[in-house]
């Protein structure tokens, strides 16, 4: 069987990779409790870590290298196709070369971090700034029940949990957060 081969971005690599482990993590805060134990906060979702291990041979060893180290330096996501695992919208996380320099053979690593949140990145003002009442629009109470005024220690996973709704349709609701781990105290979440 022939094995479609590795792409990220606009980079093909010329053989596949000799060596790949794919790790499942979850996302899990610790916080330490003064003269007691730790206490662990499970952030909501989980990613996978794609590493890798191969090398680059003959006399253009040298150059694949530094074109994929170029890939690497690029900022932001890309689409990774992998020969055997589904295409995942991933970061380019490490890369290292792990050998002494040979004119005609580079071995290295790699690890990509799987982009499981589907947003753009970054963070943007949204729209009538900060100002206002700090919650829930004017109107009755109704649409003020669809609302979640965001507290000092909120996630958006811990906000889904309390009201029993999907954390993915959470995040649907509210495309003015950009960054699904980073909410602010004062925010106005809305409810699906």
């Amino acid at each position: 069987m022939r094995l479609t081969p590795m792409r990220f971005k606009e980079f093909t690599w010329p053989h596949n990779p000799e060596v790949y482990t794919v790790e499942h993590r979850r996302r899990i805060a610790v916080h330490q409790v003064p003269f007691g134990p730790c206490v662990m906060q499970e952030l909501g979702g989980s990613y996978r870590v794609l590493k890798g291990e191969g090398v680059f041979t003959g006399a253009d060893a040298y150059k694949r290298f530094k074109e994929l180290a170029g890939v690497f330096r690029q900022e932001g996501p890309g689409l990774l196709v992998h020969p055997v695992w589904r295409t995942e919208r991933a970061y380019f996380a490490a890369l290292e070369a792990a050998e002494e320099p040979r004119p005609d053979f580079v071995r290295y690593r790699f690890e990509f971090w799987e982009d499981g949140g589907g947003y753009d990145g970054g963070l943007k003002e949204a729209e009538g700034g900060s100002g206002g009442s700090g919650g829930a629009p004017a109107g009755n109470a109704a649409e003020a029940r669809k609302v979640h005024t965001v507290r000092k220690g909120d996630t958006l996973w811990a906000v889904a949990r309390q009201y029993g709704v999907e954390l993915a349709a959470l995040i649907r609701a509210n495309p003015q957060i950009k960054n699904p781990n980073l909410i602010y105290p004062g925010e106005a979440v809305k409810l699906p």
